[in-house]
């Protein structure tokens, strides 16, 4: 009797001290591999809307489907959108035809321009050589009178002393010849008078025709001057319609921005869910008409308390259990560890309107330890494999 009660306490303090040892071991592993069921599945996801708007002409999708990046999604019908790139493309055809025949203007002005400036020169040459001319045929006509004066003061002398020498005759104080000779220097100088009256009149057609000469070369001044200043400013007309330029190009580019858009393709590879419009409806810009799950990257969301973060690090690998399939273990890593979540307004407070702290007035004896999120990347999963939201279950390994 007294050997079995020996057997039993030693049996017993075996039972207890492996109980204990177990608990140490599981404290330590818990500790040293922290885990958690309050996890979740999730990916990136976003939502797909058109950027133009129109009736929905084919919907080469279906609710759940996957699709690989570069699959046509739908079609809006892109009649009116292919119209306006066409007119916009138009009206940029136009501008660029209206610059080149401005330029074309241009060349020719600038030729003209060159052509007035010689012109200028060349009348202004001409204004001084019609001055000259002018000053010239002055001097001439002075002259011409000057010497008609002189021309008719000795034909008056030799008219005069003719009539004195002709009673001289019949009483022979003077000779045949010697009036003869009177009346021939007579004749000679009434011819003289007549032709300084013909000089004088020459002198002044000519002083005439200079002075016509210096205003025409006044008013081929003027023309030139006109015609220059006129080529200069036919220049600036082409500064507008190059400035067009950037606004129809700018037009033609958003044109054909919004045609490009009325085909949407598959951003990446991806799953459609939430579809929530038919082939038929009219698509308004903007409004999303279903959901891509971005099935290229998947993670799992776990929640661990705050005193168990400081034996988490990034890169640590990491077993993942779903629901869905929990004999199925998914080999995953640390990517990142959360650096803040909500405060508790039980603890904290709020915030007033105003901006100041609403602390609350009671005691609470027990502080649970917050959860901060840590995300864990799935390195490998069969497609169709997870779905967002799968309660899940991870053990973060040794180091």
């Amino acid at each position: 009797m007294g050997r079995q009660n020996a057997v039993g306490k030693v049996v017993s303090g075996a039972i207890v001290a492996a109980a204990v040892i177990s608990g140490i071991l599981v404290v330590q592993n818990t500790t040293q591999d922290p885990r958690t069921d309050d996890a979740e599945v999730f990916a990136n996801f976003i939502g797909i809307a058109p950027v133009v708007e129109g009736p929905l002409t084919a919907l080469r999708v279906k609710d759940n489907q996957a699709v690989r990046q570069g699959d046509l999604l739908f079609t809006i019908d892109d009649a009116p959108y292919l119209y306006a790139l066409q007119n916009a493309e138009s009206q940029q055809a136009a501008l660029e035809g209206q610059i080149a025949n401005t330029a074309r203007q241009i060349q020719a002005q600038q030729a003209g321009s060159q052509a007035a400036h010689s012109a200028i020169r060349s009348s202004q040459a001409s204004a001084v050589r019609a001055a000259a001319s002018k000053r010239e045929a002055e001097a001439a006509v002075n002259e011409a009178r000057a010497a008609l004066k002189q021309a008719t003061a000795e034909a008056a002398y030799a008219s005069n002393n003719l009539g004195r020498l002709e009673p001289l005759l019949a009483k022979h104080y003077i000779t045949v010849d010697q009036l003869d000779l009177a009346k021939t220097n007579a004749d000679a100088r009434t011819e003289a008078v007549r032709q300084a009256n013909a000089q004088v009149a020459l002198s002044e057609a000519r002083l005439e025709e200079a002075e016509a000469q210096q205003t025409q070369a006044s008013v081929a001044i003027e023309q030139s001057s006109q015609q220059f200043t006129q080529s200069q400013a036919a220049v600036e007309l082409l500064t507008p319609l190059t400035a067009q330029r950037a606004g129809r190009a700018a037009a033609v580019e958003r044109a054909k921005y919004d045609y490009d858009h009325c085909k949407v393709y598959a951003p990446f590879d991806a799953r459609v869910t939430n579809l929530q419009i038919s082939e038929g409806a009219y698509a308004h810009a903007g409004q999303r008409m279903f959901t891509l799950i971005d099935t290229r990257k998947w993670w799992v969301i776990a929640n661990f308390r705050e005193s168990q973060l400081k034996h988490i690090q990034a890169g640590r690998r990491v077993d993942v259990y779903t629901m869905s399939d929990a004999s199925e273990r998914l080999e995953g890593e640390v990517e990142s560890i959360g650096f803040g979540v909500l405060p508790d307004p039980s603890v904290l407070g709020s915030l007033t309107l105003e901006g100041l702290p609403d602390a609350q007035r009671t005691l609470n004896w027990v502080h649970l330890a917050s959860r901060y999120p840590v995300r864990i990347l799935i390195k490998h999963s069969q497609p169709g494999r997870l779905r967002i939201g799968e309660t899940a279950a991870v053990i973060i390994r040794g180091k």
